[in-house]
């Protein structure tokens, strides 16, 4: 998983016997930094990932689209998607042109859904305002629309060669343990140290075997739980190894409860065809579509009898649960009959669309809410087949 994440723990040396081991790669000077590139560069060159879709390339494009799907997200759930989004725009031109429905749809399942605002958003940027030029170094690339620092970097390395930085989620991990850096990552107090000892082992040659090879230690050897360590070429002087703390480095998120809230969502049918509902632009689902939504039971009658749909047929459908990264939300849908009467004046309003099923499940649509139509597709086809067998008419 590749996500940027700040923090920092000026203070955050190892405590007692481990302090010196956590300074010992800094404290050592240029040679220390050395060995450890060389022994990265050299891992990676043998055992690293060499054959991902994005790898053996230098065009920009495809290793900035790499980059935004992986943050957050791994690289087995990316590289499907990847494919498919490269498929339909293939370079930064078909981008920056296609339709925001359409970038949104491709995205739809891959979550964290400001990143394909922002990937099309920056995609317009360049080919208008820097005529089609890509950003070739850390600092420009960061003045696009969601290019942090590390992003920044993984694509000045990658596809310009340049002497940049990264730190992502695996990244942070390998420091943490290696130096034995106390505290959440995820703390401004924490990434400061992170940071500095990034730009401090930056190598002076082999920067992309280098780089690749801190993302590829921190996702099949130094991994969140169940960590290689045996196999690892920087376990001989690993703190967290050497003083039996990988289980405990880095540490864990400060544990909050996180607050639940609930919502009713209308599957209003008509004709064969769902209705849907444009979400705004910015916020959860932005962009995208979805089923009509209230925060309660009296709301969402109030919104079906708005809409024109006959509240008192309604039926209550299973509760679904969906995780967001602050909240957790239990989603109660109801089904309900559109009367032709009223089905064409909700057509008129400009963020509400009739669609077919399949045609619904072929667009960009919150995880949850496929969900809910697909098992409403099952449903259907089920009552089809009950029909068919009877012998009653369609």
């Amino acid at each position: 998983m590749r996500a940027v994440v700040a923090g920092r723990l000026e203070s955050s040396r190892v405590q007692s016997g481990t302090a010196a081991a956590g300074d010992h790669a800094l404290s050592s000077g240029g040679a220390a930094n050395g060995a450890f590139a060389d022994r990265v560069i050299a891992w990676q060159r043998l055992h690293g990932r060499h054959d991902l879709p994005w790898q053996n390339t230098r065009d920009p494009y495809r290793i900035w689209l790499s980059e935004i799907m992986l943050q957050q997200t791994q690289v087995a759930a990316v590289i499907g998607y990847y494919q498919r989004f490269l498929d339909r725009f293939p370079d930064l031109q078909a981008l920056a042109t296609g339709a925001a429905d359409e970038v949104m749809r491709l995205w739809s399942g891959l979550g964290y859904y400001s990143r394909a605002r922002n990937l099309h958003r920056a995609a317009g940027i360049i080919v208008d305002e820097c005529k089609g030029e890509f950003p070739a170094t850390q600092a420009d690339l960061m003045r696009l629309p969601g290019i942090g620092r590390s992003t920044a970097a993984a694509v000045a390395a990658f596809a310009f060669g340049q002497r940049a930085a990264i730190l992502d989620g695996n990244v942070k991990r390998v420091f943490a343990r290696y130096f034995g850096i106390e505290g959440y990552p995820g703390l401004p107090a924490v990434e400061a140290v992170l940071w500095e000892r990034a730009e401090a082992l930056l190598p002076k040659r082999g920067l992309e075997p280098y780089t690749q090879g801190l993302m590829d230690l921190g996702a099949t050897l130094c991994t969140r739980t169940r960590p290689r360590c045996p196999a690892c070429p920087l376990a001989a002087d690993c703190v967290a190894q050497v003083h039996g703390r990988t289980a405990e480095l880095p540490h864990k998120r400060p544990r909050k409860p996180l607050p639940r809230r609930s919502c009713v969502m209308l599957v209003m049918q008509y004709r064969g065809q769902v209705l849907l509902e444009r979400r705004p632009p910015a916020g959860i689902w932005g962009g995208l579509l979805c089923l009509p939504q209230a925060d309660d039971l009296a709301a969402a009658r109030n919104l079906a009898e708005t809409l024109g749909a006959d509240w008192h047929g309604h039926t209550a459908l299973g509760e679904i649960e969906h995780g967001f990264t602050h909240y957790h939300l239990t989603i109660r849908p109801v089904s309900l009959s559109q009367p032709a009467s009223s089905a064409k004046n909700v057509a008129r309003e400009p963020r509400y669309s009739w669609m077919p099923l399949l045609q619904a499940l072929d667009a960009g649509l919150p995880s949850p809410v496929r969900k809910l139509l697909l098992a409403l597709e099952k449903t259907l086809n089920k009552s089809l087949e009950c029909r068919l067998s009877n012998g009653r008419p369609l």
